[in-house]
């Protein structure tokens, strides 16, 4: 019987399956088929966790690396879209019903921001975030799935993010419009046209390894590597009873699926021996039955010590719940035994300790079982030295494993003795690095202390400066008044200077005038007129000459004539 996805166990020890590896998932495109119960098995949840595909934390999508954020509306900073014209703007209702080449064309003419903004538009409608109920998603959905042009050679002309938007809408799937989740063209237009898997950590091509059963054929999107057979959705549950996987066909199905439609119920199985009932799983993708008893001691025997606290009570219960309507001796043990065990542990027992009692119970049933108790060919009854012997070996087989796990276990205590040293001696180092942390800081606070200081000193200084500076400029005020008074007196002298030389020069020109005159009379009477018309002129000139409009600072004279 197989085990669950994405066990860490060696080949030997696995079904005829692939591993598992962690999706991202959020909601499935796909009805949900239910059907009732067998009467004697509990009813599984309608709705459990293991048959639904759930959106996963940061750790699922990036490893151990921490996300930044959600990407609601509310948790992020809202983007600023400029410059986007009416004619340009794209809605989600748009991606979903016009022409791809046609909203393509537009896309690539918006800013990274509106794209943006629309992605976490989407994002919001699926985690019930928005102002827009769910409701507007299945409306988008709705167009999406059942337009005819959505093709393999329509989609290539589509714009990156006008396609991831189709495929989450037709998918249900958030991962797609994650950041750090880029997927070639050529994978989104195979996810959307149902040729790849979904499961962004599987993406096998389907059929997946070229299955050529019915399912496999005739369901859109389902994957036989990932995808549970009844609910066609997938989940992170690895190392766990939460899946069961056919020995024969490798198909996988969630054991609340099995439980809920009636594939877990009481049967014989080809392999009895002794013809007596047990419980069977049968898988609906090849109607092969296979035992479940030997498939939870595997599951246990190889994935239990691993297990927490929690993850513990939940295998328990799942077991509880598989063999509730057991009717044969050891799966009645097996349930009563589980139930036991849930008790003690939520009144404290150590989940080591719970783990080994159910390890330690699995070996005591395969003393009680039918083929032990079985003689040979003849059919007759074992002889007591035959039946002590094997016993005995069962006893020596389990305490060797028991010595195997001892060792195992002594290997995990020196390792996490050897982690424990490492992080002691990380934490002395750490120590001192604080320490000497500690002491730069105190050094850096003493130089912006001094930094302070002399800031402080040079603002000082130039207030001072700048004292000095206005004493200064009233200074050179005071002074240019001075100046400008000193000047002004000092024209007012140079002009009365320049007036007096003027008349003392006209003077001197009269008196030479009057010489010429007298020693001209002597000269006749004829030229006696023209000489008193000169005289005349030249005394009119004198005057013109002598008024206040002449500017005082000129250094030339009038134009008097020359002396002979």
């Amino acid at each position: 019987m197989g085990t669950s996805s994405g066990s860490n166990l060696p080949h030997q020890m696995l079904p005829p399956r692939q591993q598992l590896q962690t999706s991202l998932s959020l909601v499935s495109s796909d009805p949900h088929l239910s059907r009732s119960n067998s009467a004697i098995v509990r009813e599984s949840p309608a709705e459990s966790a293991s048959s639904q595909e759930t959106w996963p934390t940061s750790k699922s999508i990036m490893g151990n690396k921490t996300e930044s954020g959600k990407s609601g509306p509310d948790s992020h900073d809202q983007l600023v879209i400029r410059h986007v014209s009416i004619a340009d703007k794209v809605s989600l209702r748009d991606i979903a019903r016009e022409r791809v080449d046609a909203v393509a064309e537009r896309m690539h003419r918006l800013p990274e921001e509106y794209l943006e903004e629309l992605k976490n538009g989407l994002k919001a409608i699926l985690e019930g975030n928005g102002s827009q109920p769910i409701d507007e998603f299945m409306f988008l959905q709705k167009f999406v799935q059942t337009r005819s042009d959505l093709t393999s050679k329509t989609l290539v002309r589509a714009h990156r993010v006008q396609l991831e938007i189709l495929v989450v809408i037709n998918t249900g799937i958030q991962a797609f419009l994650h950041p750090n989740i880029n997927l070639s063209q050529t994978y989104l237009i195979e996810i959307f046209v149902y040729k790849r898997c979904r499961n962004i950590a599987c993406q096998n091509e389907l059929p997946a390894d070229g299955c050529p059963c019915e399912i496999c054929a005739n369901r859109k999107g389902f994957c036989n590597l990932c995808m549970c057979v009844i609910c066609n959705k997938f989940d992170f549950s690895v190392n766990t009873c939460r899946w069961i996987g056919c020995d024969v066909c490798s198909h996988w199905t969630h054991t609340d699926c099995a439980i809920r439609d009636g594939e877990i119920s009481m049967g014989v199985s080809a392999k009895s021996v002794s013809g007596m009932g047990e419980m069977l799983f049968k898988c609906r993708a090849c109607n092969h039955t296979s035992e479940l008893l030997g498939w939870v001691k595997d599951v246990f025997q190889h994935c239990a010590p691993n297990w927490d606290r929690e993850s513990l009570m939940k295998e328990l219960d799942f077991v509880s719940r598989i063999f509730r309507g057991s009717e044969d001796t050891r799966g009645r043990k097996l349930f009563w035994k589980c139930e036991e065990l849930i008790d003690k542990i939520k009144s404290g027992l150590a989940e080591a300790t719970a783990a080994k009692l159910i390890l330690v119970f699995f070996q005591e049933i395969e003393l009680d079982s039918p083929k032990s108790l079985e003689s040979g060919e003849g059919g007759g009854t074992i002889a007591p030295q035959d039946a002590c012997n094997r016993i005995a070996e069962v006893v020596k087989e389990t305490l060797r494993k028991m010595e195997i796990v001892g060792e195992e276990k002594m290997r995990m205590y020196k390792k996490a003795r050897m982690g424990l040293e490492e992080c002691e001696r990380e934490v002395e180092e750490k120590a001192k690095q604080v320490a000497e942390l500690k002491i730069e800081r105190q050094k850096k606070k003493q130089q912006i202390e001094e930094v302070e200081r002399i800031v402080r000193l040079k603002q000082a200084e130039a207030e001072m400066f700048q004292l000095k500076a206005n004493e200064a400029k009233v200074e050179a005020e005071r002074l240019e008044r001075i100046v400008k008074a000193k000047k002004e007196k000092t024209e007012e002298e140079y002009a009365s200077n320049y007036l007096k030389l003027r008349l003392s020069e006209a003077e001197a020109e009269k008196e030479y005038l009057f010489e010429k005159i007298k020693e001209q009379e002597n000269g006749g009477e004829a030229s006696q007129a023209v000489m008193y018309s000169t005289i005349r002129e030249m005394l009119h000139g004198y005057n013109a000459s002598s008024s206040p409009r002449v500017d005082p600072r000129s250094n030339q004279r009038n134009p008097f004539r020359s002396n002979p």
